[in-house]
Protein backbone atom coordinates (compact mmCIF):
# COMPACT_ATOMS: atom_id res chain seq x y z
CA UNK A 1 0.00 0.00 0.00
CA UNK A 2 2.75 1.95 0.74
CA UNK A 3 4.54 1.75 -2.64
CA UNK A 4 1.49 3.95 -4.44
CA UNK A 5 2.00 7.45 -5.11
CA UNK A 6 -0.60 10.17 -4.94
CA UNK A 7 -1.73 12.79 -7.06
CA UNK A 8 -4.14 15.18 -5.39
CA UNK A 9 -6.26 17.50 -7.60
CA UNK A 10 -7.42 20.61 -6.13
CA UNK A 11 -9.81 23.06 -6.68
CA UNK A 12 -12.57 25.57 -6.05
CA UNK A 13 -15.90 23.42 -7.69
CA UNK A 14 -16.56 24.33 -11.28
CA UNK A 15 -12.63 24.86 -11.81
CA UNK A 16 -12.23 21.77 -14.18
CA UNK A 17 -11.20 19.45 -11.30
CA UNK A 18 -13.04 16.58 -12.57
CA UNK A 19 -11.84 16.88 -16.02
CA UNK A 20 -8.67 17.03 -15.15
CA UNK A 21 -9.14 14.00 -12.79
CA UNK A 22 -10.57 11.95 -16.08
CA UNK A 23 -7.96 12.96 -18.18
CA UNK A 24 -5.24 12.14 -15.40
CA UNK A 25 -7.14 8.62 -15.23
CA UNK A 26 -7.05 7.26 -18.97
CA UNK A 27 -3.00 6.94 -18.10
CA UNK A 28 -2.22 3.08 -17.76
CA UNK A 29 -0.51 3.80 -14.78
CA UNK A 30 -3.04 5.96 -13.01
CA UNK A 31 -5.83 4.58 -10.89
CA UNK A 32 -8.74 6.47 -10.23
CA UNK A 33 -11.74 6.44 -7.85
CA UNK A 34 -15.04 5.25 -9.88
CA UNK A 35 -18.47 4.29 -9.73
CA UNK A 36 -18.70 4.76 -6.13
CA UNK A 37 -21.75 6.09 -4.52
CA UNK A 38 -20.59 9.67 -3.93
CA UNK A 39 -20.86 13.03 -5.41
CA UNK A 40 -18.41 13.35 -8.31
CA UNK A 41 -16.24 9.71 -6.83
CA UNK A 42 -14.85 12.18 -4.81
CA UNK A 43 -12.64 10.50 -1.52
CA UNK A 44 -13.46 13.31 0.78
CA UNK A 45 -16.68 11.05 1.16
CA UNK A 46 -15.22 7.74 1.35
CA UNK A 47 -12.79 7.90 4.23
CA UNK A 48 -13.61 8.48 7.77
CA UNK A 49 -9.97 9.86 8.83
CA UNK A 50 -10.54 13.78 7.98
CA UNK A 51 -14.30 14.86 9.28
CA UNK A 52 -16.33 15.49 6.19
CA UNK A 53 -19.80 16.30 7.06
CA UNK A 54 -22.38 18.46 5.80
CA UNK A 55 -20.67 21.52 7.00
CA UNK A 56 -17.52 21.07 5.17
CA UNK A 57 -17.09 21.41 1.57
CA UNK A 58 -19.63 24.04 1.23
CA UNK A 59 -19.42 25.67 -2.04
CA UNK A 60 -19.35 29.42 -1.59
CA UNK A 61 -17.90 28.87 2.19
CA UNK A 62 -14.95 25.86 2.90
CA UNK A 63 -12.17 27.63 1.04
CA UNK A 64 -12.08 29.96 3.34
CA UNK A 65 -13.20 28.42 6.75
CA UNK A 66 -10.00 28.72 9.01
CA UNK A 67 -11.13 25.12 10.53
CA UNK A 68 -11.11 23.76 7.20
CA UNK A 69 -7.27 24.83 6.19
CA UNK A 70 -5.41 22.00 7.60
CA UNK A 71 -1.62 22.11 7.05
CA UNK A 72 1.45 20.38 8.83
CA UNK A 73 1.38 19.92 12.42
CA UNK A 74 -2.59 20.09 12.37
CA UNK A 75 -3.66 17.50 14.89
CA UNK A 76 -4.78 15.30 11.38
CA UNK A 77 -1.37 15.27 10.77
CA UNK A 78 0.03 11.92 12.49
CA UNK A 79 0.28 8.26 11.46
CA UNK A 80 -3.03 6.97 12.17
CA UNK A 81 -4.71 9.55 9.70
CA UNK A 82 -2.62 8.18 6.91
CA UNK A 83 -3.16 5.01 7.32
CA UNK A 84 -6.96 5.30 7.95
CA UNK A 85 -6.83 7.35 4.27
CA UNK A 86 -5.25 4.11 2.79
CA UNK A 87 -7.28 2.10 4.03
CA UNK A 88 -10.74 3.17 3.15
CA UNK A 89 -9.63 4.30 0.05
CA UNK A 90 -7.85 1.12 -0.92
CA UNK A 91 -11.04 -0.49 -2.26
CA UNK A 92 -11.65 2.28 -4.58
CA UNK A 93 -8.23 2.10 -6.69
CA UNK A 94 -6.70 -0.77 -8.51
CA UNK A 95 -4.36 -1.74 -6.92
CA UNK A 96 -1.86 -2.97 -9.90
CA UNK A 97 -1.12 0.61 -10.76
CA UNK A 98 1.74 2.66 -9.06
CA UNK A 99 -0.05 6.23 -9.42
CA UNK A 100 -3.58 6.74 -7.41
CA UNK A 101 -5.36 10.00 -8.60
CA UNK A 102 -8.13 11.28 -5.87
CA UNK A 103 -9.93 14.43 -6.67
CA UNK A 104 -11.88 16.40 -4.05
CA UNK A 105 -12.42 20.74 -4.07
CA UNK A 106 -11.35 20.30 -0.02
CA UNK A 107 -7.69 18.72 -1.01
CA UNK A 108 -7.54 23.08 -1.95
CA UNK A 109 -7.29 23.43 1.51
CA UNK A 110 -5.42 20.45 2.86
CA UNK A 111 -2.43 20.25 0.49
CA UNK A 112 0.11 21.04 3.17
CA UNK A 113 -1.00 18.25 5.03
CA UNK A 114 -2.16 15.34 2.74
CA UNK A 115 1.86 16.33 1.99
CA UNK A 116 2.85 16.06 5.12
CA UNK A 117 0.82 12.51 5.06
CA UNK A 118 2.32 11.26 1.46
CA UNK A 119 6.01 13.09 1.10
CA UNK A 120 6.05 11.60 -2.61
CA UNK A 121 2.43 13.11 -3.80
CA UNK A 122 2.43 16.23 -6.00
CA UNK A 123 -0.67 18.39 -6.81
CA UNK A 124 -2.34 19.76 -9.80
CA UNK A 125 -4.50 22.76 -8.72
CA UNK A 126 -7.67 23.48 -11.03
CA UNK A 127 -8.06 27.32 -11.29
CA UNK A 128 -10.63 29.18 -13.37
CA UNK A 129 -11.21 32.54 -14.12
CA UNK A 130 -13.44 34.22 -11.39
CA UNK A 131 -16.13 35.69 -13.90
CA UNK A 132 -16.63 32.34 -15.42
CA UNK A 133 -16.39 30.59 -11.90
CA UNK A 134 -18.99 33.11 -10.29
CA UNK A 135 -21.78 32.34 -13.51
CA UNK A 136 -21.54 29.01 -13.59
CA UNK A 137 -22.03 28.45 -9.43
CA UNK A 138 -25.15 30.48 -10.21
CA UNK A 139 -27.17 27.12 -10.60
CA UNK A 140 -26.03 26.17 -7.44
CA UNK A 141 -25.95 28.80 -4.98
CA UNK A 142 -26.71 32.74 -4.84
CA UNK A 143 -23.59 33.97 -5.76
CA UNK A 144 -24.62 37.47 -5.27
CA UNK A 145 -25.81 36.76 -1.63
CA UNK A 146 -22.58 35.10 -0.68
CA UNK A 147 -20.29 37.58 -2.28
CA UNK A 148 -18.98 34.91 -4.62
CA UNK A 149 -16.50 36.54 -6.50
CA UNK A 150 -14.66 37.85 -2.99
CA UNK A 151 -14.66 34.45 -1.80
CA UNK A 152 -12.91 33.07 -4.89
CA UNK A 153 -10.24 36.06 -4.26
CA UNK A 154 -9.75 35.14 -0.95
CA UNK A 155 -9.10 31.50 -1.45
CA UNK A 156 -7.02 31.95 -4.22
CA UNK A 157 -5.24 34.26 -1.68
CA UNK A 158 -4.59 30.84 0.45
CA UNK A 159 -3.53 28.64 -2.09
CA UNK A 160 -1.03 31.23 -3.45
CA UNK A 161 0.22 31.63 -0.09
CA UNK A 162 0.38 27.52 0.21
CA UNK A 163 2.01 26.72 -2.56
CA UNK A 164 5.19 27.92 -1.68
CA UNK A 165 5.17 24.97 1.04
CA UNK A 166 4.31 22.10 -1.78
CA UNK A 167 7.58 20.45 -3.29
CA UNK A 168 5.40 19.16 -6.16
CA UNK A 169 3.07 21.91 -7.61
CA UNK A 170 1.24 22.84 -11.02
CA UNK A 171 -1.45 25.08 -11.64
CA UNK A 172 -3.76 24.19 -14.94
CA UNK A 173 -5.94 26.82 -15.84
CA UNK A 174 -9.80 25.72 -17.11
CA UNK A 175 -9.00 28.43 -20.07
CA UNK A 176 -5.59 27.21 -21.29
CA UNK A 177 -6.88 23.33 -20.51
CA UNK A 178 -10.02 23.66 -23.16
CA UNK A 179 -8.22 25.89 -25.44
CA UNK A 180 -4.85 23.52 -26.03
CA UNK A 181 -6.13 20.36 -24.28
CA UNK A 182 -2.97 18.28 -26.04
CA UNK A 183 -0.37 20.82 -24.85
CA UNK A 184 -2.22 20.70 -21.11
CA UNK A 185 -2.06 17.18 -21.00
CA UNK A 186 1.51 16.93 -22.11
CA UNK A 187 2.42 19.38 -19.70
CA UNK A 188 0.79 17.38 -16.86
CA UNK A 189 2.23 13.86 -17.86
CA UNK A 190 5.37 15.49 -18.05
CA UNK A 191 5.16 16.69 -14.32
CA UNK A 192 4.28 13.34 -13.62
CA UNK A 193 7.41 11.99 -15.18
CA UNK A 194 4.95 9.82 -17.41
CA UNK A 195 5.15 9.07 -20.76
CA UNK A 196 1.73 10.47 -23.27
CA UNK A 197 -1.16 8.32 -23.24
CA UNK A 198 -3.97 8.00 -25.91
CA UNK A 199 -6.81 9.75 -25.08
CA UNK A 200 -11.04 9.62 -25.72
CA UNK A 201 -12.09 12.00 -23.69
CA UNK A 202 -13.50 14.86 -24.65
CA UNK A 203 -12.59 18.98 -23.66
CA UNK A 204 -15.07 21.25 -24.40
CA UNK A 205 -15.18 25.13 -23.64
CA UNK A 206 -17.53 25.55 -21.26
CA UNK A 207 -17.20 29.32 -20.69
CA UNK A 208 -18.83 29.67 -23.95
CA UNK A 209 -22.14 29.32 -22.44
CA UNK A 210 -20.96 32.31 -19.72
CA UNK A 211 -19.60 34.66 -22.18
CA UNK A 212 -21.79 37.62 -22.22
CA UNK A 213 -22.42 37.68 -18.72
CA UNK A 214 -18.92 37.30 -17.76
CA UNK A 215 -17.40 39.42 -20.36
CA UNK A 216 -19.38 42.42 -18.26
CA UNK A 217 -17.55 41.31 -15.48
CA UNK A 218 -14.69 44.07 -13.98
CA UNK A 219 -13.05 41.47 -11.22
CA UNK A 220 -9.92 40.23 -12.15
CA UNK A 221 -7.31 38.51 -10.11
CA UNK A 222 -3.60 39.27 -11.82
CA UNK A 223 -1.61 36.66 -9.74
CA UNK A 224 -3.14 33.85 -12.01
CA UNK A 225 -2.83 35.89 -14.98
CA UNK A 226 -6.59 36.67 -14.99
CA UNK A 227 -7.90 40.31 -16.31
CA UNK A 228 -11.08 42.30 -16.36
CA UNK A 229 -13.65 41.12 -18.64
CA UNK A 230 -12.97 37.62 -18.45
CA UNK A 231 -9.71 37.56 -19.88
CA UNK A 232 -6.45 35.92 -19.49
CA UNK A 233 -2.61 36.81 -19.66
CA UNK A 234 -0.10 34.28 -19.33
CA UNK A 235 0.16 32.28 -16.29
CA UNK A 236 3.52 33.81 -14.14
CA UNK A 237 3.44 30.88 -11.13
CA UNK A 238 6.31 28.13 -11.98
CA UNK A 239 6.27 24.53 -11.45
CA UNK A 240 7.27 23.37 -8.25
CA UNK A 241 9.12 19.89 -8.72
CA UNK A 242 12.14 19.32 -6.92
CA UNK A 243 13.65 18.10 -9.94
CA UNK A 244 15.06 20.36 -12.01
CA UNK A 245 14.80 18.27 -15.19
CA UNK A 246 11.18 18.24 -14.83
CA UNK A 247 10.53 21.41 -13.78
CA UNK A 248 12.41 22.13 -17.23
CA UNK A 249 10.42 19.33 -19.35
CA UNK A 250 7.34 20.95 -18.26
CA UNK A 251 8.00 24.12 -18.43
CA UNK A 252 9.06 23.55 -21.83
CA UNK A 253 6.46 21.98 -23.17
CA UNK A 254 4.12 24.87 -21.99
CA UNK A 255 6.03 27.31 -23.52
CA UNK A 256 6.12 25.47 -27.08
CA UNK A 257 9.76 23.90 -26.84
CA UNK A 258 9.36 21.65 -29.87
CA UNK A 259 12.03 19.33 -28.07
CA UNK A 260 10.02 19.27 -24.74
CA UNK A 261 7.36 18.39 -27.02
CA UNK A 262 8.49 15.06 -28.33
CA UNK A 263 9.06 14.26 -24.44
CA UNK A 264 7.07 10.86 -23.78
Amino acid sequence: MSAHRYIFVAGLHRSGTSLIARLLAEHPDIAAITDAPVPENEGCYLQGAIPHTARHGVPGHFATDPEQHLVEGSPFDRLETKLRLQADWAPWFNADKPWRVEKSPVNLTRMRLLQSLFPLSQFIIATRHPAFTNEAMRKWVDVDAIGFCPYWQAAHDIVLADIEYLHGAMIVRYEDLVEQPERIRRAMFAFLDLPLCDTAQPVTNGNLKYCDAAQRSGVCYPGLGYAPGASHGPLQIPVRHPLRAIRERVEGVLSGNSLADQTG
